[in-house]
């Protein structure tokens, strides 16, 4: 995000001081805006009729993902074409990795059957249609192959397709909501959640819902992006190397925002909305973020600036997939009882963890 508003080269210039002040205020900015984007999306959600995974899959994970899409495209138009693809993966191991993982092990969050046997399917749809472009364009064009226009084109249109669904399936499951909703068939945390949406008071106007989440999002957005140029100024200027730093301030950085999100919805008691921001994130991360760089400028596959190139082929993309096909394990689990189970953050804790361990292990990387 930098590429579009270099608050690190301005934080260069100012005192030690000022720059811890900054990282506190940020902080503090970062967690009320945090607040009002929850609660305009959970109130929204009520108001529209709509369950709050499918907000957070649609219009809260479209929004975060919003900066790191242009950041991309930006990339891609001055050169770093290379660096686009790699986040898009790279946040994805991190959305499902990291986010959902530390979310599940805090909480046991909320399995819908409806939406997760939909959506869940999408999510790993995606992720194997990129895995599968990037290897099968690499193996006919060598270490040459780039992930063209007509893909990025492909992707964009794809996009198009889900948001569309994503809308048609949440009124079928308002329909089949409300068919069921005396019925005794129906899991224990499914009739809690009814019975707390009934026994809570009617949320704002749309149009204050509306406000209120897209003002929470973009205070996250500016909060997260100043935190981390402050911190990493500090970092650099006390003496961190700069390889440490990539792998951890500003890996963290660009997932910052989900994160805050999700960690937020739990506290908040909404905690569809970190399996919907997660779900949706992975797939636009593939559909909207590649799919726009792409189109901007073909993607090359291989990034030959880096010390070890194929890393992408071989650790990158396994990561991703391995990652995705746990998840989609765990929805099948998941889905009977109504919760995902707390043990089930933990593999994908640890398996974040080595991915970033064997990062640091790989010069160039």
């Amino acid at each position: 995000m930098d590429e579009i508003i270099p608050l690190k080269e301005v934080f260069t210039h100012q005192s030690a001081w000022l720059l811890v002040i900054i990282t506190v205020v940020a902080i503090a900015v970062l967690s009320k805006g945090a607040d009002w984007l929850v609660e305009g999306a959970a109130g929204l959600a009520f108001r529209l009729g709509m369950p709050k995974i499918i907000i957070g899959a649609t219009i809260v994970s479209l929004g975060t993902t919003s900066p790191e899409c242009a950041v991309s495209v930006m990339a891609a138009w001055q050169g770093n074409a290379g660096l686009a693809l790699g986040n898009a993966v790279g946040s994805i191991i991190a959305d499902t990795g990291l986010i959902f993982g530390l979310g599940c092990v805090m909480v046991a969050l909320p399995a819908d059957r409806f939406i997760l046997n939909r959506q869940g399917w999408v999510q790993v749809g995606s992720g194997v249609l990129l895995a599968a472009l990037c290897y099968v364009i690499w193996m006919i064009q060598g270490d040459a192959a780039t992930l063209g226009r007509s893909v990025g084109a492909l992707l964009l249109v794809l996009l198009g397709v889900y948001m569309a669904i994503s809308v048609h399936w949440s009124r079928q499951h308002s329909a089949a909501l409300g068919d069921t909703r005396g019925e005794a068939e129906l899991p224990d945390v499914v009739r809690e959640k009814l019975a707390q949406d009934e026994a809570h008071p009617k949320p704002a106007h749309v149009l204050v819902l509306v406000a209120m989440l897209a003002v929470g999002l973009a205070m996250v957005l500016l909060a997260s992006h100043g935190m981390i140029s402050a911190v990493t100024v500090l970092a650099l200027r006390w003496g961190v190397p700069e390889v440490v730093i990539a792998g951890t301030v500003v890996a963290l950085g660009t997932s910052m925002p989900e994160l805050v999100v999700g960690m937020t919805s739990i506290y908040k008691g909404h905690s569809e909305l970190l399996v919907g921001n997660v779900i949706g994130a992975d797939i636009l991360n593939v559909l909207f973020v590649t799919g726009a760089a792409a189109l901007a400028k073909p993607l090359p596959i291989i990034e030959h600036a880096s010390a070890t190139p194929a890393v992408f082929l071989w650790l990158h993309l396994p990561v991703m997939l391995l990652m995705l096909v746990i998840f989609r394990f765990y929805i099948a689990a998941a889905v009977p009882s109504g919760r995902f189970s707390r043990w089930m953050g933990v593999p994908l804790l640890l398996l974040y963890v080595g991915y970033v361990a064997v990062g640091f292990m790989i010069p160039g990387l």
